[in-house]
């Protein structure tokens, strides 16, 4: 692929665009940071706040640790730890630096400042208001879409910014995510020059590889990472490990960034861990390794496009395929192996469901990691799932489509009633 090609271009902003940092789930931070700069914009501490909330933003808020908040977790917490002690310019990194002064002080901010949540009536999936109230002033700071894509903000109910955009906008902005195809990408990853790429594929490395090892060397949630640890000691079961430990920190409370892909801190743990332990294991240099990891990031990213941001899908479908895609590239294998362990890992895990963030994301992402090394396995014997096969199509843009089509549209009901269930929960 020709460097200065369009598509070329574009891959590269797409990598560019999406893998960047986050400390804490992406949607509790999101609400964190309407919280920080609706504050900022009042330019006083709230005395009050209403957050209000699609139902997807509220299934991934309810069951997580939000860092910097001393295990708390839900909307309240991820509110008060953005308006307390949230740095308003830092994005899905708006709780990184919370002061100890500032957590100390966080139980009695949260018992003496109301916090109300409202069920947003948009009919986008990413959707957050945060309307904070001080001394008879009110602000209000709005994100759709995408995490940190603020589309309104408000002062005494004067709007000071307003980005216009369609009643429901596309599931992806930007750059032009349908240019993404398997063959473009393999072809992308066997000919991009590293520079391009290198600095925040290795940001991923180390950043990803920190939280892993912070994962496995202490205690968090249900301990998945370790657990998988006692079953074996091959490559296989250490790069599932790896990416649970991650998790397991992740959706617990651990004050360490990561890389996300596609919003989310899961997905880019999974589509980077389990291609960087492969990698070690076979001893493949690190060219070889950005080169994998440009293949599995790329790949999550071509499914999820046709998805979107949240649904009832299990985002580490995806990424498990992607994840096994990189995994077929260390091995040698180009468009034909990436385009077969996709759909063989597809219609595997397609089932999974999205059920919020919490800690048995660790355990999903170590199946749909397992599915994507097996789906790899399967096309090393002559074995694949064909068109026919469920909503297997024959090709594999085809199948992708299919799957997507399944998430997006098939488990809209499904993604309802999940949301249903888990706001009936006390």
């Amino acid at each position: 692929m020709e460097r200065s090609s369009h598509i070329y271009q574009t891959y590269v902003e797409i990598l560019r665009r999406e893998l960047i940092c986050a400390m804490g789930c992406t949607e509790p931070v999101a609400i964190a940071y309407c919280a920080a700069k609706a504050r900022a914009i009042l330019g006083v501490l709230p005395e009050r706040m209403e957050v209000c909330a699609s139902g997807n933003v509220i299934k991934n808020v309810k069951s997580v640790v939000v860092p910097g908040t001393n295990g708390r977790r839900g909307i309240a917490a991820a509110a008060a730890v953005g308006a307390l002690g949230g740095d308003e310019t830092a994005e899905l990194e708006v709780i990184s630096h919370v002061s100890d002064e500032a957590k100390k002080r966080l139980a009695d901010y949260l018992a003496v400042t109301p916090v109300k949540v409202i069920p947003s009536m948009s009919e986008r999936v990413l959707d957050i208001a945060v309307t904070v109230f001080a001394a008879g002033h009110s602000a209000a700071v709005c994100i759709a879409d995408e995490h940190t894509n603020i589309v309104r903000i408000e002062r005494d109910g004067a709007i000071l910014f307003e980005k216009r955009e369609p009643a429901v906008a596309a599931p992806e902005s930007g750059p032009d995510y349908s240019l993404l195809t398997v063959e473009g990408i393999c072809d992308f990853a066997a000919t991009c020059e590293l520079e391009d790429v290198a600095p925040i594929l290795r940001r991923q490395i180390a950043l990803n590889s920190a939280i892993a090892e912070e994962g496995l060397e202490n205690s968090y949630g249900a301990n998945i990472g370790k657990v998988l640890l006692t079953t074996g000691n091959d490559v296989r079961t250490h790069a599932k490990a790896r990416a649970a430990a991650a998790s397991d920190a992740r959706m617990n409370g651990c004050e360490m960034p990561v890389v996300i892909c596609s919003g989310s801190g899961n997905q880019g743990i999974t589509a980077s861990l389990p291609v960087i332990e492969y990698a070690r294991a076979l001893g493949k240099s690190e060219d070889e390794l950005l080169r994998a990891l440009a293949v599995s990031n790329l790949v999550t990213l071509h499914e999820k496009a046709g998805i979107g941001r949240l649904s009832a899908y299990c985002g580490a479908v995806s990424a498990g395929a992607g994840a096994g895609a990189g995994i077929a590239w260390l091995h040698g294998g180009r468009v034909r192996a990436v385009a077969h362990t996709i759909v063989n890992a597809l219609a595997v895990t397609s089932g999974i469901v999205c059920d919020g963030a919490k800690s048995s994301c660790a355990a999903k992402i170590a199946m749909a990691t397992e599915a994507g090394i097996f789906g790899y396995e399967m096309y090393t014997q002559g074995q694949q799932f064909v068109g026919g096969d469920g909503l297997v199509v024959k090709g594999v843009e085809n199948s992708i489509a299919s799957f997507s089509r399944l998430a997006r549209v098939g488990m809209r009901e499904t993604d309802q009633e999940i949301i249903r269930m888990m706001t009936e929960q006390r």
